[in-house]
């Protein structure tokens, strides 16, 4: 009987467990629950800042050239403001400047600089005189040449002659000058005499410049004698320098 009751039991047992299998197994499954999808983040802005020189003298300009993507805002500074995602302007810097863009937009900020260096331009070199053409005042004194005589004498000496030709020479070449031949002696002998000694030594030195090819009309001649002297020493060096045919610009 016991052995009965037992069986039973186990039998009891088994179809519990099977009942309780198949509730569990009737049950619904949960459903399950949709996965949320995330917007992509959005892009970082990108730019790019350039000088057409970064090294200029103070007085010159520069153009800075940008571009940029996925940006809202941009702002060049100093002294320039916001401006377009591309583009390009001028800068006049007075002084070495670092030139600054910042990029706004919804993936953030981003900033591109560019460096000018500013220098003095460099000190003006004092211009070289240019040389001045002589007058013609200048020109006479430097070419024409006095005509010197022997003592109590009014002959053509041939240092004479050489330097009547250099004054012939420049006379020619200028036409429009007159002259005054001027006779000159030393101090000794009377003032009569030496008027007249005067007078010859001019006359001679008139009439050579004529043979070399100077019209009379340009000459006159006058005599000062012992009157005006060139040298006031009583020696035959001083003499020497007073006996002369003195030539000048005539007015």
């Amino acid at each position: 009987m016991n052995t009965a009751l037992r069986l039973n039991g186990k039998i009891w047992m088994i179809t519990l467990m099977a009942l309780i299998a198949v509730c569990m197994g009737c049950q619904k499954k949960p459903r399950a629950r949709p996965t949320a999808t995330l917007p992509p983040p959005a892009a970082r802005p990108t730019v790019t800042l350039q000088a057409s020189s970064t090294n200029i003298q103070k007085g010159e300009s520069v153009t800075l050239t940008w571009s940029s993507t996925d940006a809202t805002q941009l702002n060049l500074q100093p002294g320039v403001g916001a401006v377009a995602p591309e583009g390009s302007t001028k800068v006049l810097p007075t002084e070495s400047t670092t030139y600054s863009l910042t990029a706004t937009g919804p993936g953030g900020n981003v900033e591109a600089i560019a460096r000018i260096n500013v220098t003095a331009p460099p000190a003006p070199q004092p211009e070289t005189p240019k040389p001045t053409e002589p007058t013609m005042e200048e020109l006479f004194v430097r070419e024409v040449q006095d005509a010197y005589f022997d003592f109590n004498k009014a002959d053509i000496r041939d240092d004479a002659r050489a330097a009547l030709t250099k004054t012939a020479d420049f006379l020619k070449k200028y036409p429009p000058i007159t002259v005054t031949i001027e006779g000159h002696c030393d101090e000794r002998g009377s003032t009569e005499y030496n008027i007249v000694l005067g007078d010859r030594r001019a006359q001679a030195a008139r009439q050579y410049l004529i043979s070399l090819g100077i019209p009379a009309a340009r000459m006159n001649v006058t005599s000062y004698g012992k009157e005006h002297p060139f040298c006031s020493e009583s020696t035959e060096e001083c003499w020497q320098k007073n006996r002369r045919a003195h030539i000048v610009m005539a007015h």
